[in-house]
């Protein structure tokens, strides 16, 4: 029978029941056939973590090590390369971290100090626009002692830091392998993590084997795993439903969802896992555009946006309206852009127009990428252009372009308006704020707001305790509202799927959201 799976926070499991009637099942142990097929629309864009802040950390996490992560069911960073980590001095801006003794890499390459000093450096040196340095603003320099020992030196406190050595950006790498002022170039990756990348072909096949030399906080419940990417849902959960992968990750269509958690033919033998999840779908507004340039036209889009519609024809119940930057489920989260505009309206979206003297239907361009969220992407920016043009106030048309293009062509200031989404570098509101503003943000996209930038975000990273800071990022949350660069659309649900003889699916997926393959096993019997 088919049975969905609910867990209202990603670490925590509620229970496995069937469609009809409800009765729990314990997973059987894992048997010795332990190679798993996992599926994805979500493809690496590159394999040198120097370049990559974006969903190319799904790979990262299984074949890297980091100082610190997220095991399941963890709310702070753990220790996984590292020994033991810490701030010293009470002032939040000396972090130093001890590593585990006997580390290697897949090469033999010792994994010691020198090896992290390298790592982090690099990611600096090498200052990829738009790429991971933008979360390592507030590091000053890296010292080593001996062997074993780093020291992190901070330019001011930043009680965030451990996150951010928790997240695949700051992935372990050798120096042999791995440049020091460029990105390595051969196509190959070498790590320490739970598995080795034994071979690899872009846009179609990750091959994962087990790395024997691992030592680290995973407990591996298979031998090896094998992602194929997707593109897209359908042909995904064609193979699901051929057997011809045993679990999806990233990617699943709301279509697609509905109909699994239906009674339809071919249900019968599989399960849906279904979190809560932190990510987040959002407009960029280029200032520098001449139409949106203009703050009467980005208050009049925030103020004619109907999200509760937008979920509802698009995303069938597998997403909800987002009002902030921050989502539901994070500490400090606010629904600051209902606050301030309330429901959809044309007649006041046409007075914030007309109060500006901006002539009307504003002409818009749109832009989203076609195979990186999934294939529903077009389908929203569809409704999108819907409701603008509905309104009377904007003639709007819409592109799409492959993830690289598109990539390519927001980095290059080329669009006035277009669509990105966020999955967390760690769960804190200053992950859903920081990397988007100042000079050096993840959209290659300056966005200068000092008050932000030199009051705020310091403010709460001399705060250790993040409940208590919510109140200064409410405060950021406001300005974000008022200015429109961004513009919150919805808050996604991320749902796995599997066959019945696959357990492991509720432990999979961390706190950032990213799958943890090791967890996934096949049971020894149903």
């Amino acid at each position: 029978m088919f049975n969905r799976t609910s867990l209202r926070t990603v670490a925590a499991l509620a229970c496995i029941f069937p469609l009809v009637g409800c009765g729990l099942f314990a997973d059987a142990e894992a048997d010795g056939n332990q190679k798993i097929v996992v599926g994805t629309t979500s493809a690496p864009t590159t394999l040198d973590p120097a370049e990559a802040w974006d969903g190319s950390w799904e790979l990262y996490r299984n074949v890297f090590q980091t100082l610190l992560s997220f095991p399941t069911g963890s709310s702070a960073p753990q220790p996984d390369a590292a020994r033991k980590c810490a701030f010293t001095g009470g002032d939040n801006t000396v972090y130093v971290c001890e590593l585990r003794e006997g580390l290697t890499f897949s090469n033999g390459e010792k994994l010691d100090a020198r090896a992290v000093k390298h790592s982090i450096d690099r990611i600096r040196t090498i200052d990829v626009p738009g790429g991971p340095n933008g979360l390592l603003n507030s590091l000053a320099s890296i010292e080593t002692t001996g062997a074993h020992r780093v020291t992190f030196r901070l330019k001011t406190a930043d009680a965030t830091f451990p996150f951010i050595l928790a997240a695949p950006a700051t992935s372990l790498v050798p120096p042999e392998k791995y440049p020091a002022d460029k990105l390595r170039d051969d196509g190959g990756l070498t790590g320490s993590g739970p598995y080795v990348l034994s071979s690899y072909t872009p846009k179609h096949k990750a091959e994962l084997e087990r790395n024997d030399d691992y030592k680290g906080f995973a407990k591996r419940r298979n031998e090896a795993v094998t992602i194929r990417y997707f593109q897209d849902s359908a042909a995904m959960v064609t193979a699901l439903r051929k057997e011809q992968i045993d679990a999806t990750y990233r990617g699943l269509s709301s279509e697609d969802v509905v109909k699994l958690q239906g009674k339809e033919p071919g249900n019968e033998h599989l399960r849906l896992v279904e979190t809560v999840g932190a990510d987040i779908r959002y407009l960029v507004l280029n200032p520098k555009d001449p139409a949106v340039g203009k703050i009467a036209v980005r208050r009049a889009l925030a103020q004619v946006i109907d999200r509760g519609e937008l979920v509802g024809r698009v995303y069938q119940g597998t997403a909800e309206p987002l009002y902030s930057m921050v989502p539901k489920g994070i500490a400090g989260h606010t629904t600051e852009f209902f606050d301030r505009f309330g429901e959809p309206d044309a007649a006041k979206a046409r007075r914030i127009l007309e109060k500006d003297g901006v002539e009307t239907p504003v002409k818009l361009s749109l832009w989203y990428t076609t195979d990186r969220y999934g294939s529903t992407t077009a389908n929203e920016f569809a409704e999108l252009k819907r409701q603008l043009d509905a309104s009377g106030l904007f003639s709007v048309t819409i592109q799409g372009k492959p993830w690289t293009e598109f990539q390519k062509g927001y980095q290059s200031g080329a669009y006035p308006v277009f669509g990105r989404g966020w999955f967390p570098d760690f769960p804190d509101a200053e992950n859903f704020i920081a990397p988007f503003v100042g000079e050096n943000n993840v959209l290659a996209t300056p966005y200068e707001s000092p008050v932000i930038t030199k009051v705020l975000l310091p403010a709460t990273r001399r705060e250790t305790d993040r409940g208590a800071v919510a109140d200064t990022f409410a405060q950021a949350q406001r300005i974000l509202a008022d200015d429109v660069r961004l513009l919150p659309l919805w808050q996604g649900k991320l749902y796995v799927a599997t066959h019945e003889e696959i357990g492991g699916a509720e432990r999979t997926l961390d706190p950032q959201t990213v799958m943890q393959m090791w967890e996934l096993y096949r049971k020894a019997s149903w």
